[in-house]
């Protein structure tokens, strides 16, 4: 199926699982939207505590750390809006609690579309399947539907002040079948930087951008782009 171009929507939320996701799955989407006026915020469910790669860093400093390199990568690519729900990394379940949380998070920023990892496993790409990650997409999409569009679903949402809201669409991440592309070649070095942001995570980053490039060069192949190309690839499907 032929690629579509995925146009900047008017607001988005992006929830991931952990700090650093969001940068290896959309920094260059989202450094092209913020500069075209959409508003962006991000919604990592975790604090990415059994994450790094240094053990001479005492683990009960990672969250702090990790917390902080994500808010400077999204400065890099313009989101000023980070929220971090604190949720144990690596024990990440489908809960009540959970899609209660995140239809709070949807209900609170009223975005026109949701961003959120792909619930399904991808064999081409293990990484980008997580148990995190598979658990925060499907959970992602059962606050955008039913959960934040039903006022009677968790009432103390709205008796906080927290009025149902419909989200118009969502667009998964590292989806074994994409429909949109994004071109990112513009905004290449500011995803790079984003995700070199998270130096914690990264034991040798100059590798780390040689796969991304490489990743990258393959979305834009599969959109029908240049050689010199690098694109972003999501599956986007309406939900109002």
């Amino acid at each position: 199926m032929e690629l579509q171009p995925f146009e900047a929507p008017q607001s988005v939320l992006v929830i991931s699982a952990h700090p650093d996701d969001v940068d290896f799955g959309l920094a260059g989407t989202v450094a092209r939207w913020t500069a075209a006026g959409t508003e962006v915020a991000y919604c990592i469910v975790t604090d990415g505590n059994v994450g790094g790669f240094d053990p001479s860093i005492p683990r009960s400093d990672i969250p702090a750390i990790r917390r902080r390199e994500q808010r400077a990568a999204a400065k890099v690519v313009g989101v000023e809006t980070v929220e971090f729900l604190g949720y144990v990394d690596g024990e990440v379940t489908v809960t009540l609690g959970l899609r209660r949380d995140l239809a709070a998070v949807i209900r609170r920023f009223r975005p026109h579309t949701v961003v959120a990892q792909s619930p399904v496993r991808n064999f081409a790409r293990i990484g980008a399947s997580h148990p995190d990650h598979m658990a925060v997409g499907e959970a992602a999409l059962c606050a955008v539907y039913p959960d934040a569009r039903n006022p009677f679903t968790f009432v103390e949402l709205a008796e906080a002040g927290l009025e149902a809201h419909t989200v118009s669409q969502v667009a998964l991440m590292a989806y074994p079948e994409p429909t949109h592309f994004v071109d990112v070649t513009e905004t290449l070095d500011a995803k790079l930087e984003a995700i070199s942001c998270h130096a914690s995570q990264l034991p040798d980053p100059e590798a780390t951008r040689t796969f991304v490039r490489g990743w990258l060069r393959q979305g834009a192949e599969a959109a029908g782009l240049g050689d010199d190309r690098y694109a972003e690839l999501f599956f986007v499907f309406p939900t109002a």
